[in-house]
């Protein structure tokens, strides 16, 4: 069961849905780890990939998972775009629209401007980060590495550390993570934790040892230095020794523990460079491969979507 029409974000999908992308994104995890890595799910459609932030890792994700199903993958070099030229993004949608396309996977600085675009388009939209708002697919990949490297997804303890009051890596996991009955934990100094922070039906930490104790799953995030203006931290030596994830500070959680990170990172700054390397607790590079997993089931679902969408209203029309 799958109903949705774009994927802007967790907050719409009920945790039926959740499971639906996840069952599904497994499969592909075994096609992509056979010599030839092929489906046909896409053929003959074409995704437009546009980026007005920039993201190696998402964007050669998306381009991957794309084309491993089939799609004809167009990127847009934004910019050199129009945007750049002062044209709307209305006018992009518009634009967009005269080169009917079936999927396009939008990333954007601006909370809301994905959701913007979905109004405009006749295709399907995947909401690929849109400023503090929501980065669904990101959210999905996690999911899928938690329940691959745990044997599920509910009644878990999750830590979520860092810079919690930019991260919109953090917002979609806790909505997802919340949808499946998990115990969350927020841990971080005061002035990067979002305003109503207790609302969210989380334990909030300021001490990181504190927060850490019996985590299952401990998520560290970037800080995101681009979207501060002021002094949120005194120093990155004194973050690092405050709320870096190091050996002494992971012994506080639970002895089977796994260790997380979005990407990209500050080694030395949020997480200690041998700690991400661990294979006995760190699964990043895990993340990694879910996440061109996570998408083809995404793109798949919302094309099947897409397609009975056309042919009810072809046989409206007839």
């Amino acid at each position: 069961m799958f109903r949705a029409r774009h994927l802007l974000g967790i907050e719409p999908l009920a945790p039926a849905e959740i499971t639906t992308l996840l069952d599904l994104a497994e499969t592909y995890v075994d096609l992509n780890r056979r010599t030839v890595k092929r489906s046909d799910a896409l053929a003959g459609m074409t995704q437009i990939n546009l980026f007005f932030e920039n993201s190696t890792r998402t964007q050669s994700s998306f381009e991957l998972a794309g084309k491993r199903l089939g799609a004809d993958v167009m990127n847009m070099a934004v910019a050199q775009s129009s945007v750049k030229k002062g044209e709307t993004l209305i006018d992009t949608a518009l634009t967009l629209n005269a080169m009917h396309p079936d999927l396009l996977v939008v990333r954007h600085n601006q909370s809301g401007a994905v959701k913007l675009l979905a109004e405009k388009v006749n295709c399907a939209v995947l909401n690929a980060g849109d400023g503090r708002h929501e980065h669904p697919t990101q959210a999905l990949l996690d999911a899928l590495t938690i329940r691959r490297a745990k044997g599920r997804l509910h009644r878990l303890t999750v830590a979520i550390c860092g810079d919690i009051a930019h991260s919109r890596v953090a917002r979609s996991n806790l909505i997802l993570l919340g949808k499946m009955e998990n115990r969350l934990r927020l841990i971080g100094p005061a002035t990067l934790m979002p305003a109503g922070v207790g609302d969210l039906g989380c334990e909030v930490y300021e001490d990181m040892r504190e927060g850490l104790k019996g985590a299952d799953v401990v998520m560290m995030l970037r800080l995101q230095k681009e979207r501060m203006d002021g002094g949120f931290i005194p120093s990155e030596r004194e973050y690092y020794h405050r709320w870096g994830l190091d050996a002494e500070k992971l012994a506080l959680a639970a002895p089977d523990a796994i260790v997380m990170h979005p990407g990209p990172m500050n080694r030395g700054v949020e997480i200690d460079g041998t700690i991400a390397d661990d294979i006995n607790h760190s699964v990043i590079r895990d993340q990694v491969e879910m996440g061109v997993a996570v998408r083809m089931a995404a793109m798949d679902l919302l094309a099947r979507n897409l397609r009975a969408e056309r042919g009810a209203q072809f046989v409206a029309e007839v």
